[in-house]
């Protein structure tokens, strides 16, 4: 049997986060804002590895990924998803709660799009989503996508 086509979605977000009540708070933010969007949840890096090579699953517009993340750290999924022909243009938001200056210029060397700092209230964390949107899913002009 032949395989079915993987395509790119061009509203899914993929969440790579493992901590429950930063999920709540992300969900919610984005279930916020005007035009809806499929959000599917990872919470460890093997996940999000396993999820992105899948060919039978489409691929994410935009990738929000903490850093701090059990079984492969967030580097480790950056560092695999740019040496995949399927994964390596897609965008990388990191959505992290570490400020390091040494994370923030190793996850850019590892080519992360852009590097976010988590705000603590809830409402500056909807306004950070409700910009995540504007831009990566609105705005900005997505590269073609590679299937393999």
């Amino acid at each position: 049997m032949e395989k079915a086509a993987a395509s790119r979605d061009d509203r899914l977000v993929l969440l790579v986060e493992d901590d429950p009540d930063d999920v709540i708070l992300m969900r919610r933010a984005l279930r916020r804002l005007p035009a809806p969007l499929q959000v599917e949840h990872l919470e460890d890096g093997e996940r999000a590895i396993a999820r992105l090579a899948d060919e039978q699953k489409p691929v994410p517009a935009v990738v929000l990924l903490d850093l701090k993340l059990p079984r492969l750290s967030g580097f480790e999924v950056l560092r695999w998803m740019r040496d995949q022909p399927r994964a390596k243009r897609v965008p990388v938001v990191v959505l992290t709660s570490s400020a390091l200056k040494d994370d923030v210029g190793r996850a850019y060397d590892l080519g992360a799009n852009s590097y976010l700092v988590k705000p603590g209230a809830p409402e500056a964390l909807a306004a950070m989503m409700a910009d995540v949107d504007r831009y990566w899913l609105t705005l900005n002009e997505r590269p073609p996508f590679v299937a393999k």
